[in-house]
């Protein structure tokens, strides 16, 4: 079954090894905010086919982000060579391999962050409180 697999799905010997940090998952930042899943369809599309993208919330701060989802590692790879760098609409693009493990350290940061910013106005409120008191 396997030899079937392999003479069947053949694999370009000069892409056979890829980076680790290779996935199909792009993360792109710096987009204009007007930017449409329509346009980034047409832009990324040229790479190979594409299973999805999810654009940034506008109305947080992930505007001017998205996600695009290759169907093919490949294709993904293709796109950030060519990509990264590109300017549209005046801005140039950072495309990025998605990788979920800095993503959940930079979240859990930014969670930490606002429980030690909740912390500190609880304990200015306490003061206050004290202050008035005496």
């Amino acid at each position: 079954i396997l030899s079937t697999y392999f003479t069947s799905h053949h694999i370009p010997t000069n892409q056979s090894r890829l980076p680790p940090e290779v996935n199909r998952i792009l993360y792109v930042r710096n987009l204009p905010f007007s930017i449409t899943p329509e346009e980034l369809y047409t832009i990324f599309g040229k790479y190979g086919a594409v299973y999805q993208i999810r654009l940034g919330d506008p109305g947080k701060d992930t505007r001017g982000t998205a996600f695009v989802v290759y169907e093919d590692i490949y294709d993904a790879k293709a796109a950030v060579d060519h990509l990264s760098g590109f300017n549209v609409g005046g801005r140039y693009l950072v495309v990025l391999y998605y990788q979920p493990a800095k993503f959940q350290r930079r979240q859990e940061l930014q969670e930490k962050q606002d429980e030690i910013q909740e912390l500190r106005k609880q304990i200015q409120q306490r003061k206050k409180r004290k202050a008035g008191d005496k």
